[in-house]
C-alpha cells in the first residue's frame, strides 16, 4: 500500500513540475516578445521593478549640477558613495526608490533637486536554491524572478520536498529574515509568487 502511495505522489510531482515549467517558459517567451536584452544590460521588467544589486554600474543624473553627476558602482556591501552624501544604501531599491531617497538627502543642501537613477549595467546578481530540488545551486536573477521562476530552473522539487516547508533566507540589516513559501498554494495564488532579491536563498526542505 505504501509503495503505491509513493508513485502517486511521485505522479503529482511530475505534474506540478510540468505545470512550473511552463509557467516559466511562458514568462520566457513574454520576455523575448518585448526584446533581447544585451549581455550587461539592464534586461526590460514590467514598472521598473528591478532590485539593484551589489557590482551594479548606475547613473545619477542631478539636472544643472554637473559636479554631483557621475556613474558610481555599488559596493559589495550595497552602498554607493555622493558628493555631500557621502554613502547611501542601494542594494534592494529599485531605481525609481532610490532616486526618492535621494531627492530626500539632497533637499538638504538644495531647493527642490531633480534626480534621474538609471541603472547602466548589471553584473550577474545571483540567488541560491539548497535541499530537496533537482538541481542545487547558485543561479543568476535575469530581470524579474519569482520563486516559482527559481525553483523551475533548479529542475524542480524532488519527491521528499515538503512543499508547506520552503523558506527563503534574506539579509534585513543585523538579522536574517526568514520568509515562508507554500508551493500549492503559490501555483493557485499568483500573489503568493513573490519576486526574490540578490542575495536570497532558497531553502527547500
Amino acid at each position: 500500500m505504501s509503495t503505491g502511495r509513493g508513485i502517486v505522489a511521485w505522479k503529482w510531482t511530475l505534474v506540478a513540475l510540468c505545470v512550473t515549467l511552463l509557467w516559466a517558459l511562458s514568462g520566457t517567451a513574454r520576455a523575448e516578445d518585448r526584446g533581447r536584452t544585451e549581455p550587461g544590460k539592464v534586461p526590460e521588467t514590467s514598472g521598473g521593478d528591478y532590485r539593484i544589486g551589489p557590482e551594479d554600474l548606475l547613473s545619477i543624473a542631478v539636472w544643472k549640477n554637473e559636479a554631483l553627476s557621475r556613474q558610481v558602482p555599488v559596493r559589495p556591501d550595497g552602498m554607493i558613495s555622493l558628493p555631500l552624501l557621502n554613502d547611501v544604501r542601494a542594494e534592494g531599491m529599485t531605481p525609481m526608490e532610490l532616486r526618492d531617497v535621494l531627492i530626500k538627502r539632497f533637499s538638504e543642501y538644495m531647493p527642490n533637486p531633480e534626480v534621474s537613477v538609471i541603472v547602466q549595467e548589471i553584473h550577474s546578481p545571483k540567488a541560491s536554491v539548497l535541499g530537496e530540488v533537482a538541481h542545487p545551486g547558485r543561479y543568476d536573477l535575469k530581470g524579474r524572478t519569482t520563486v516559482l521562476d527559481l525553483l523551475a530552473v533548479a529542475g524542480g522539487l524532488t519527491e521528499f520536498a515538503s512543499r508547506s516547508r520552503i523558506v527563503v533566507l534574506r539579509e534585513g540589516g543585523a538579522r536574517v529574515k526568514r520568509i515562508r513559501f507554500n508551493y500549492d498554494k503559490a501555483m493557485e495564488d499568483g500573489d503568493a509568487n513573490f519576486e526574490l532579491r540578490p542575495g536570497d536563498i532558497l531553502l527547500v526542505r
